[in-house]
């Protein structure tokens, strides 16, 4: 098979005209279902991609970037998900670019695979932003690989550079540091509820807290350890699964994110444990109830706009030749609130 192939040699594959190919290429509604079928079936099987630098001299760009939400749930009710959808938004407006936004269930479902090739190949938008990834994806290689320009958040890289990828991602060091603050404040036994572990955050989390446990010289309990999903809900039930199999508790948790650790904080309350009194309890992401929570959280601030502004602005710097892909990384800063203290202190002296 050769390497590249043109809409003409399309055309023949097909038995269909050149200029079918390109009505379907874009976009065109007047192609019947079953041309229409026969044409994208050859170009899925060939990789065939319309030769961009063309279209770019053609003035041919759109100007809008598909926005990619991974997500089998809702995202209505979810502060983060609007937080990140409107940055992104905003900061493309900036830019002179619009935005199509699409809800993925399955990105391993045919289907939605086929409905996301069909925007890039008909150019009805010029680049990709996916948000929500699993940490990898074989999809996001092969649009990748096919010199689509796609930005990836939270995204495993494996050392793959292309001058048409562009991922941000979290710094794993911020876990770490998580435990070099608990163990500055005396804390010897910390446990951690984490995320998925299909996502790279949640790798990086893991990887983190034991990189911190490990250079503070402390021992890691797999007792002491519960992932699930970055939710609430999931930090409630994490730390009710700890809580029934533990009769010796740590004195301190590391959570993944302040969502997984107003979670946590609730089962422990409501089994009779006091924050940060008996348990003290981080976070990492700094979530807008973070300040006002009970108690309020400490936590690590996380440039959320920063890092989408980032993401974007190199995504359409690509598009406009003025760039190449690179793997960016966030730490966060941390913020110190109520929901930590010295192990060990009196209660009646000042919490942390």
């Amino acid at each position: 098979m050769k390497k590249e192939i043109n809409s003409t040699e399309i055309a023949v594959l097909a038995g269909v005209s050149r200029s079918t190919v390109s009505r379907v290429v874009n976009g065109y509604k007047n192609v019947p279902k079953e041309t229409y079928e026969k044409v994208m079936k050859v170009i899925e099987q060939y990789r065939y991609v319309p030769n961009h630098s063309a279209q770019v001299l053609k003035g041919k760009l759109t100007r809008t970037l598909g926005l990619f939400w991974v997500s089998r749930g809702r995202i209505a009710k979810d502060f983060l998900a609007e937080y990140i959808l409107v940055s992104i938004i905003e900061n493309a407006a900036e830019l002179g670019y619009h935005i199509l936004t699409c809800v993925v269930p399955n990105l391993q479902d045919h289907r939605h695979m086929r409905t996301i090739r069909e925007l890039f190949v008909q150019r009805r938008i010029d680049g990709g932003i996916f948000i929500g990834l699993n940490s990898d994806e074989p999809f996001m290689e092969e649009l990748a690989g096919e010199g689509f320009v796609v930005g990836l958040f939270d995204y495993r890289m494996a050392g793959v550079k292309d001058i048409n990828r562009i991922v941000v991602n979290f710094d794993a060091q911020t876990a770490a540091k998580a435990v070099d603050y608990l163990h500055g404040l005396g804390h010897r036994d910390i446990g951690l509820i984490n995320g998925d572990l299909r996502r790279f955050n949640g790798i990086q989390t893991q990887d983190g807290f034991l990189e911190g446990l490990h250079r503070n010289g402390l021992r890691m309990e797999p007792a002491w350890m519960e992932y699930n999903s970055f939710s609430e809900a999931s930090g409630y039930q994490g730390m009710k699964a700890i809580l029934a199999r533990n009769a010796k508790l740590p004195t301190a948790f590391c959570c993944a994110n302040d969502s997984i650790a107003f979670g946590a904080i609730d089962a422990l309350t409501e089994a009779g444990f006091h924050v940060p009194d008996e348990i003290s309890v981080i976070g990492i992401d700094d979530h807008m109830r973070s300040a006002t929570s009970k108690p309020p959280l400490t936590t690590f601030h996380i440039d959320f706009d920063g890092m989408l502004s980032a993401l974007t602005q190199q995504v359409i710097a690509v598009l406009r030749g003025e760039g190449v892909g690179k793997t960016m990384e966030f730490g966060g800063e941390l913020v110190v609130r109520q929901s930590c203290r010295p192990l060990r202190m009196d209660i009646s002296q000042p919490l942390c």
